[in-house]
């Protein structure tokens, strides 16, 4: 039986629309979060270097074994302040010098990354974790619970962070663990008031309260509720913190109150090497170096995340 020419154009037509429709709604989904941050951050240059020295950083911090070409603590005695190998005097053997004890200089600032961003690691952790249950508390409840909370926050905020934290590890005593345990209480009070402010902003809203309507738990409300929505800022604050943390262990460590001797760590590094700074200018300016390029990397990479994570910057 022949078949009909009409029915056949109306059914292509609407093979035809369907595939139409089908396609526009694929082309206008839009883009997976993740997604849209990325392409937000990579468009800040400077956002892409800090991310890539911040890589580049942690890989040397854990391959620090196999990448540093000798031991940090080994002193040879045959090269005390021997200067890097481009200019005369220097041996390929110890690229970057060694120091007033013959230790390689090179190796001394690989190991120092890596305790540098585990001190970075753990003091963002220990902060973020405890400012962020207590900006809930306060956020949450306010009343009484808030003003105690935020009070505190005002008398620690009061403090010079550094001098605050020169108090803290000199009741404690001088040592690394101390100076982590000093930095961290120093920078709970940032936390506290950024989670706060994001609480108090979406209490308020119509989602928290069908949650409340619903039957959700005071727990539920904070954890499962109110904080995702406070991850934003929290994460570009961590970024930030992470960078001001290892500024803070170098300066306690360049004061005594830090890592000590012969511990690889920055900071007292350059404060063994202060009394060389015109006889053997090496042995001051890598370390200064490291931490000036550590530092300037992640607060780039916080800078972008800021940008990306935040709408009222986005164009």
């Amino acid at each position: 039986m022949p078949s009909d020419p009409q029915n056949e154009l109306s059914l292509d037509s609407a093979s035809d629309a369907g595939e139409a429709h089908a396609f526009a709604h694929v082309r206008h989904q839009p883009p997976h979060p993740l997604v849209e941050v990325w392409r937000d951050f990579r468009e800040s240059k400077g956002a892409l270097a800090g991310l890539a020295v911040s890589v580049a950083l942690v890989l040397i911090a854990i391959f620090a074994p196999w990448v540093a070409p000798h031991s940090p603590i080994d002193q040879d005695q045959s090269a005390f302040l021997q200067p890097p190998a481009w200019l005369p005097g220097g041996s390929w053997t110890d690229p970057l010098g060694t120091d007033a004890v013959g230790r390689d200089l090179l190796s001394r600032l690989i190991f120092g990354a890596r305790l540098s961003l585990f001190v970075g690691l753990l003091v963002v952790t220990l902060s973020l974790a405890v400012g962020v249950v207590l900006g809930l508390l306060s956020g949450f409840y306010r009343g009484w619970i808030d003003s105690v909370i935020m009070r505190l926050v005002d008398i620690m905020m009061a403090i010079p962070s550094l001098l605050l934290a020169i108090a803290i590890v000199a009741i404690l005593g001088p040592s690394l663990v101390n100076a982590i345990i000093a930095i961290a209480i120093v920078n709970i009070p940032f936390y506290i008031r950024l989670t706060r402010a994001s609480v108090v902003a979406e209490s308020a809203k119509d989602y928290v309260m069908a949650s409340r309507v619903a039957g959700a738990g005071h727990l539920r409300l904070m954890f499962s509720t109110l904080l995702p929505k406070c991850t934003a800022p929290l994460i570009v604050q961590a970024t930030l913190g992470f960078s001001s943390a290892i500024l803070d262990a170098a300066a306690l460590g360049f004061l005594g109150l830090g890592a000590q001797p012969p511990t690889p760590e920055w900071g007292t590094m350059l404060a063994d090497s202060m009394q060389f700074v015109q006889s053997a200018w090496w042995v001051v300016t890598f370390p200064g170096l490291a931490i000036l390029i550590t530092v300037l990397a992640f607060n780039l990479m916080g800078d972008g995340l800021r940008d990306a994570l935040d709408p009222k910057l986005k164009r």
